[in-house]
């Protein structure tokens, strides 16, 4: 294999899942050269990875109308026509990645075991061993059908020196260290019913402060401010560290690394705790766990106990806050679990040189 493209565009923690694809590719070809396609809310992801020499950015905004479209496809198609593909992977199974596949013109185009949106009529789905189970393993049958080896996950993050320091430095105007113990909450998510309440990260703020452990909050985004103000004032008499909108994606990804644990839904923060070996307790709800849980971590993986989980749906039909189900006491049982077991995480990832 000389030229390789991997096609997945988005979201923060679909792309996540999707890494250790390329991992696999450059360690069974070294010299091949790999191009990623990814959408620019993710992009900061696979940007300085060891595993990837090229990425392609894909705005899918910008065929919003018949004239964007004419004006945005065609450099774009001459971007991605850079190199001839011998093969493509095309993870996201949905019409947008579809056109890519199809304007990449690879001698053999493959996709993963669920694709929509008629996607699989440009790349034949790949049904391997894992269709039923995570979606990490999913994604790594396409590898393996390839010829490559899967069975070493590693997740090529590749966290730059400069992203390194501003952790560092941003730990130690909050009083901490990577060796001080620090529990982080991921506070936010995409979907309202993937966000645990404000009240029970407050709640576990006060378990923390009680057990010597220091809560620090992390997110993105308006929502993200509100709620991070919220948990701060319900708990105004604990030292809670606010994070919310301080640190790039690699900066929190290093912060993640050297925690004690994440809190949170399913969201992208979560599953880049989890792909650092992290230990990761995530609530769930309207998403599957056997599919979308912690990677390798399905004993940190808490769900709702109604009937109507794993709906998938970003709003619940019977108007109820679906994670209100799952108490703190709960999270709590997991992340003493986790503390009698041992302290800071391994680490699995490996760093840009960058």
């Amino acid at each position: 294999m000389k030229n390789i493209l991997i096609i997945k565009l988005s979201a923060i923690g679909d792309v996540i899942h999707a890494l250790p694809v390329a991992a696999a590719i450059k360690k069974t070809w070294p010299d091949c050269h790999l191009t990623w396609v990814v959408s620019p809310i993710a992009a900061d992801i696979v940007r300085n990875s060891p595993a990837i020499d090229n990425i392609i950015i894909f705005d899918r905004k910008k065929l919003n109308s018949l004239s964007s479209f004419i004006k945005y496809i065609r450099p774009f198609s001459h971007q991605l026509n850079v190199r001839h593909y011998d093969v493509s992977i095309d993870l996201q199974g949905l019409l947008k990645s579809a056109l890519v596949a199809f304007l990449a013109h690879a001698d053999k185009k493959i996709g993963y075991a669920d694709m929509r949106e008629g996607s699989f009529l440009i790349s034949s789905p790949v049904k391997g061993s894992h269709q039923r189970g995570h979606i990490i393993d999913r994604y790594l049958d396409t590898a393996a059908t390839l010829g490559c080896a899967v069975e070493d996950v590693v997740f090529p993050l590749g966290i730059t020196l400069s992203e390194k320091n501003k952790a560092l430095s941003l730990l130690s105007e909050n009083g901490l260290t990577v060796e001080s113990r620090y529990i982080v909450f991921i506070i936010g998510a995409n979907w309202p019913n993937k966000r645990w309440p404000t009240a029970y990260f407050s709640q576990l703020a006060e378990w923390c402060e009680n057990h010597r452990l220091t809560p620090i909050l992390a997110g993105a985004g308006e929502t993200d401010k509100v709620s991070a103000v919220q948990i701060k004032s319900s708990a105004s008499d604990i030292d809670i560290i606010d994070m919310v909108g301080k640190t790039s994606l690699k900066e929190l990804a290093y912060i993640l690394q050297n925690a004690m644990a994440a809190v949170g839904g399913d969201t992208g923060s979560m599953h880049m705790a989890a792909a650092l070996n992290c230990p990761a307790v995530m609530v769930m709800g309207p998403t599957d766990a056997n599919r979308n849980g912690p990677y390798r971590q399905p004993e940190n993986a808490i769900e709702v106990g109604y009937p109507c989980r794993h709906c998938w749906k970003r709003k619940c039909r019977f108007q109820r806050d679906c994670l209100a189900a799952i108490k703190p006491s709960r999270v709590i049982t997991k992340l003493e679990n986790i503390l009698e077991g041992g302290c800071h995480s391994t680490i699995l990832c490996p760093e840009s040189t960058k």
